[in-house]
């Protein structure tokens, strides 16, 4: 019997185009995405960074799944002294702003044995490496309402519900009518929506979203405008941020960061701050999410934003020094 509906108004167009990550599993969320793999491995505890957001802590409770905590390194990697795996345990391990080595990960994966997350939450241009969990977000790179891949070899035993994400689409449509601040209280409101939401496989309209894409442009942009920023501003930070293909944001990391970011959002450049639940820990986790000032440099912005973007740092850290 034919149910499909014709005539009507008009709906989005349908795009033709591929995913990125074609042939992945494909969710409603990366929290999702975790989930999925805690529940498809019976995973009864897990190490987790404390320099993180709190959604993956909330999900392992939510899974009944045990949380023990590392501290990293400067240079992002697990501080492995602060981990002392028991049998079974895994290790949930984050490629911040996309800055492991394929070594890096490979160190991890050994160290415990294989029971190895990588959430590539902040590398989503990175491609997975064969027979390791990984995780992207959709959300932190493009304008879609949700979307979460996953690359595993392990399988649920039930079919999951496909989402509805119209109520995750409203900030983004009237951002472009009007700006972010008009909308932020919609867009807050939806980041408050998933923290509720069951897992779910990807909508409908964030899977058309992502084929209307031209990852090429997009992966180009983003490494372009990060080389600009760290040719403006590399002598300035403590770290020495690698440049790859598709880069998350460009990690400035200064002493007393704070003054910076609220001056810099008094003019309209919202640099956030990666995480707020990590920034009164003491040790390397606290400092990193104090003091890295994570600069946007995506598809939206060409060489005329980046150089009014770093002019307005260089002036905020030359006021700091006076």
């Amino acid at each position: 019997m034919h149910h499909k509906e014709i005539g009507g108004y008009l709906e989005l167009e349908h795009f033709c185009g591929s995913e990125y990550h074609e042939g992945a599993v494909a969710l409603n969320a990366a929290r999702s995405c975790l989930l999925y793999l805690l529940e498809a491995h019976g995973v009864q505890s897990i190490w987790i960074p404390m320099y993180l957001c709190d959604s993956v802590g909330e999900s392992c409770k939510a899974a009944g799944v045990a949380i023990r905590t590392y501290d990293v390194t400067k240079d992002f990697k697990p501080d492995y002294h602060t981990i002392n795996l028991a049998a079974g345990d895994y290790l949930y391990l984050v490629d911040y702003y996309g800055q492991l080595a394929q070594d890096d990960v490979l160190e991890a994966r050994d160290f415990c044995d294989g029971k190895l997350i990588l959430d590539e939450v902040q590398a989503f241009f990175r491609l997975p490496l064969p027979g390791i969990d990984t995780l992207y977000c959709c959300r932190k790179f493009f304008g879609v309402p949700d979307g979460g891949y996953l690359y595993t070899n392990a399988r649920l035993d039930h079919t999951l519900p496909q989402a509805k994400s119209t109520q995750h689409a409203l900030h983004l449509l009237g951002r472009m009518d009007d700006g972010a601040n008009a909308h932020y209280g919609e867009y807050s409101a939806s980041e408050h929506l998933f923290a509720g939401e069951h897992m779910s496989a990807m909508s409908e309209i964030t899977h058309n979203l992502l084929r209307g894409i031209d990852y090429k442009a997009v992966a180009e942009s983003r490494l372009r405008n990060f080389l600009f920023v760290h040719d403006r501003l590399g002598e300035k930070n403590e770290l020495m941020p690698v440049a790859r293909p598709g880069a998350f944001m460009y990690p400035l990391l200064v002493r007393d960061a704070s003054p910076i970011r609220s001056a810099m959002q008094q003019r309209k450049i919202y640099v956030p701050t990666l995480w707020p639940g990590a920034t009164t820990l003491e040790g390397m986790s606290g400092r990193l999410s104090r003091d890295i000032l994570p600069l946007p440099i995506d598809q939206r912005y060409g060489e005329e934003d980046m150089e009014y973007m770093c002019d307005m740092v260089e002036e905020l850290l030359k006021r700091g020094r006076r």
